[in-house]
């Protein structure tokens, strides 16, 4: 059978052209500056993505290309889990103040929905909501008003929002009734209208007819209602095989944020089954204890407070009743003896069948056999029936809504929150956003054991919703991202929700095949053994293991006392000041009606300022808040001081503006005036933010001996067998495997690599003998982060910014994965070398920027050895199949020329 084409394939021409504009260096108009109005008023800071995504919609309304057909129907086909709702509270702000609309309307087709996104935009009590308390734009206060009906006359700075389900939009559209809202309504003045989850608002469009009151055709005649208004649809499934569909939606598609990337980027938990032949109360047994030993593992390994949750999913209301009574009877019956029975029996499994993550439950368990009546003690207290939740007062047939239980079903992270277990029928409600949930156990099916395709897509769609990454706090610190190796001891417990399920072959095939057309990456919870990588024996015999060393660059670490003036931040605050000013595409004089457009002859005017235009520019910016200045500005005694010498130095110091050779200084207008010092404050903002740092890489290189750095380590091979990140029939280029290498150029025994990775390995090892022409010795260095996991040293081995000429200031290190060694009478080379997969070269492009910014200050390096012929250069990014020419640019630095043969591979 030919396999189904993938909808990725599929040729999206709106979000295809924006795509290509942006890419495109040449296209100055796409270079849009992410305005701080949004990054100001947002409790959450945007993620890449999500400024992608404001940045394409910004486009598609602005640009030229666009002005004739000018989308005023679009779609955002982004990732459950990937921050919507952010991006829609985002947009609000952008089409309020870009575009000046003031009247919104959120529909939805779910009350459970609609009632969390009231709290996330209109409740600042809510712990989620997404706004500043304060609102401000340019020194205004704005204000979010929910409401029923949209006034005849809007206030200035108000913004209304209308939040309803799509079945009240429809009743009121279709019923006059009194207070509610008619098509004129929506005619009066201009509606932006944000539909979530609009995969189900195209009801007609699946079913192949029109509808005349359809859900999609109440939502069309409201966009039709009034020329400027507009839709934005969002959503995480967009069935795009459905050929109904992909006609409708493929010009409307402005942005797409795949489940594959969404894991790939690491702002998910990874996701794993357990798979057993148990019965219902075995998996609860099993689940209880796991669960507590995750809560546990947390606070004694890593010092951190996380609560982990469990849904207990059944097919009917009856079995999850039932399900209930089975858990309450179990929790008063539990003992330390039948725990300890439990283990016992359970260990007895054959290590084929055994899971990894409950194995090291039951050890440690086991480990603490006398304390393990207290632990039995406190482990009932945690899931005594008052921290249980029965969520089955459904809301039309897939809720998870019970009256006075949805506050507590929609802050399960909120630490004063004590529920650990929820009772549930059919699938996660749409929006239901709990970061905190970690397992999830399938009640059995006697009835569809096998389970159909529709039921186990289903049930791939809440593993996909489950998989939300838990924020929780590591060494002082909140990362959204994952933070430790796949498959590792610490990620199995604190990173990866586990799906408890029967282990019916059946069953276990459809539900793997809904996965995998998820694009969602599962594998069975194994026993996953630890591979041992060791050096070779005949590199420990060699003189550069005896006495080589490796570099990397120094840094130190910055007291706050340091920054003491702004010259610290990297500002001059002695020149003069000179601004090109933002002009329109026509300009009019103010002294006559002359109206010019070519502004190729300029001159420089001096701006005449005096204090008050700073204090009003200042206050009308949020980051020169004293209370936001100070945490960048340590050493700031007061707003006051800020304007003094030390600082801005705004007595000795003039700003210029480039202006038209028609303008002249008394035409400047006093809003002008300030609009042009607004924007030098701004660009001094940024720059303060990005010269505060707690520690500063240095041009200095410093040499870690190899045989003291360069270790024997273990690693595990990430378990997964649903694939995806493929295209088609090609391989994964990010599918980890282990590899023997034979040959003495590789220094260890094997490698767990990626094909990217392995691929860069092959090239080198082909080019081996045409190097050893020049060099008399050729190392390959697989520099994996495990290999100093038991060691404190292990963050001298990484690289710093350093120098002040670079072009994205970042204040991370990494550790380029490859170093290729090579040594000769005459010279000592390091080279650096980093393989990158295609999906993040840009988010990742500050590295190769490092790495090349090392080769073009050789002259700067300073070596804390005296090493003769020592030489640190690095690679460009090695991609799949050298797309990037990286393997000719080795040649031509390792021997300044073509390798023999290269030219025939590219």
């Amino acid at each position: 059978m030919a396999k189904k084409t993938s909808n990725k394939t599929l040729p999206l021409p709106l979000y295809d052209e924006l795509l290509k504009l942006d890419q495109d260096v040449f296209v100055s108009a796409t270079a849009y500056d992410h305005p701080t109005y949004l990054t100001d008023n947002m409790v959450h800071t945007f993620r890449y993505y999500q400024e992608d995504a404001l940045r394409f919609f910004h486009n598609s309304q602005t640009l030229d290309q666009f002005q004739y057909r000018h989308p005023n129907h679009v779609l955002f086909n982004m990732a459950t889990g990937s921050g919507k709702t952010d991006l829609m509270a985002g947009l609000m702000l952008y089409l309020f103040h870009e575009h000046g609309y003031q009247n919104f309307l959120f529909v939805v087709n779910t009350n459970s929905v609609l009632n969390k996104t009231i709290d996330n935009l209109t409740n600042p009590q809510s712990d989620k909501y997404l706004f500043q308390q304060s609102i401000e734009i340019e020194g205004e206060r704005i204000r979010i008003e929910k409401v029923s009906q949209y006034p005849r006359q809007p206030q200035e700075n108000v913004i209304y929002l209308k939040l309803a389900s799509i079945q009240s939009v429809f009743n009121d559209l279709f019923t006059q009734r009194e207070n509610t809202m008619g098509l004129t309504d929506y005619s009066r003045h201009k509606v932006a209208v944000l539909g979530d989850e609009a995969h189900h608002y195209s009801a007609s469009t699946k079913k192949e007819k029109e509808e005349e009151k359809s859900w999609e055709r109440a939502i069309d005649l409201i966009l039709a209602a009034h020329p400027d208004n507009r839709l934005l649809e969002f959503t995480a499934t967009i069935d795009l095989d459905n050929k109904n569909v992909y006609a409708k939606y493929k010009d409307k598609i402005i942005y797409r944020y795949t489940l594959d990337r969404y894991i790939s980027d690491r702002f998910s938990k990874n996701v794993k089954r357990i798979q057993s032949s148990n019965t219902d109360l075995d998996n609860m047994m099993n689940v209880v204890l796991l669960s507590e030993f995750r809560r546990r593992f947390a606070l004694e390994y890593h010092g951190s407070q996380i609560k982990p949750v469990i849904l207990f999913k059944s097919p009917k209301i009856v079995d999850s009743n039932e399900a209930e009574v089975k858990f309450k009877e179990l929790i008063i019956q539990l003992s330390a003896e039948k725990v300890e029975d439990f283990i016992r029996f359970r260990s007895r499994i054959s290590d084929d069948e055994q899971s990894e993550t409950l194995s090291r439950a039951y050890q440690y368990y086991l480990a603490n056999e006398d304390d393990l009546p207290q632990i039995v003690r406190e482990m009932k207290r945690q899931f005594s029936p008052s921290r249980i939740i029965n969520a089955n007062d459904s809301d039309r047939g897939a809720g998870m809504l019970e009256k006075g239980q949805y506050e507590a079903l929609n802050s399960l992270e909120s630490p004063s929150n004590l529920y650990r277990v929820v009772f549930a029928v059919a699938k996660l409600t749409e929006g239901w956003d709990v970061l905190n949930l970690y397992d999830i156990v399938r009640i059995s099916d006697t009835e569809n054991a096998k389970g159909t395709k529709t039921s186990t897509m289903a049930e791939a769609q809440l593993i996909g919703r489950g998989a939300r990454y838990n924020p929780f706090e590591l060494e002082g610190e909140i990362s959204y991202q994952r933070r430790f190796e796949d498959d590792g001891r610490d990620s199995l417990l604190l990173e990866t929700l586990h799906y408890h399920t029967v282990n019916e072959p059946q069953y276990l095939k459809n539900l793997v095949a809904a996965l995998n057309e998820m694009n969602l990456p599962t594998g069975e919870d194994k026993k996953n053994p630890l591979l041992e990588v060791k050096i070779k024996p005949s590199f420990k015999r060699t003189k550069l293991w005896k006495e080589g060393a490796i570099y990397y660059n120094e840094k130190v670490e910055v007291d706050d006392t340091y920054y003491d003036n702004l010259a610290k931040y990297g500002i001059d605050n002695q020149s003069d000041i000179t601004l090109n000013w933002k002009f329109t595409a026509k300009e009019v004089t103010y002294r006559s009606n002359q109206v010019y457009e070519d502004y190729r002859d300029t001159h420089v005017v001096a701006v005449e300022l005096d204090k008050r235009y700073f204090v009003k520019a200042m206050n009308r910016l949020t980051f020169y808040h004293f209370s936001n200045l100070k945490k960048y500005l340590p050493q700031l005694e007061s707003r006051e001081a800020f304007l003094g010498e030390q600082w801005l130095n705004i007595s000795n110091r003039t700003l210029y503006a480039v202006v038209p050779a028609m303008f002249s200084r008394k035409d400047f207008k006093a809003e002008e005036k300030l609009e042009i010092l607004e924007q030098y404050l701004m660009e001094v903002a940024k720059k303060i933010q990005t010269g505060y740092q707690k520690a500063i890489g240095t041009n200095k290189f410093i040499g870690y001996p190899i045989r003291e750095y360069v270790a024997d380590y273990r690693k595990r091979i990430p378990n997964y067998d649903t694939s995806s990140m493929r295209l088609l029939d090609k391989p994964d280029p990010q599918q980890v495997s282990r590899h023997i290498i034979k040959e003495d150029f590789f220094v260890y025994d094997s490698t767990i690599v990626n094909l990217t990775e392995k691929q860069l390995i092959d090239r080198i090892a082909e080019r081996v003998s045409e190097l050893k022409e020049e060099y008399e010795h050729v190392y390959l260095i697989r520099m994996d982060e495990n290999m100093h996991r038991e060691s404190v040293k292990s963050d001298a081995l990484k690289l710093y910014q350093f120098g002040e000429k670079v072009r994205e200031r970042r204040f991370e290190a990494f550790q380029p994965d490859f170093i290729l060694l090579l040594e000769n009478t005459d010279q000592y080379l390091q080279i650096f070398i980093e393989p990158k997969g295609i999906n993040l070269l840009e988010k990742e492009q500050w590295k190769e920027d490092l790495l090349m910014y090392i080769n073009s200050h050789q002259a700067d390096l300073v070596f804390e050895d005296q090493v003769d012929g020592l030489a640190i250069k690095g690679l460009r990014f090695y991609t799949m199949n050298d797309g990037r020419s990286t393997m000719n640019q080795l040649s031509k630095m390792t021997l300044g020329k073509s390798f023999k043969s290269l030219s025939l591979e590219n």
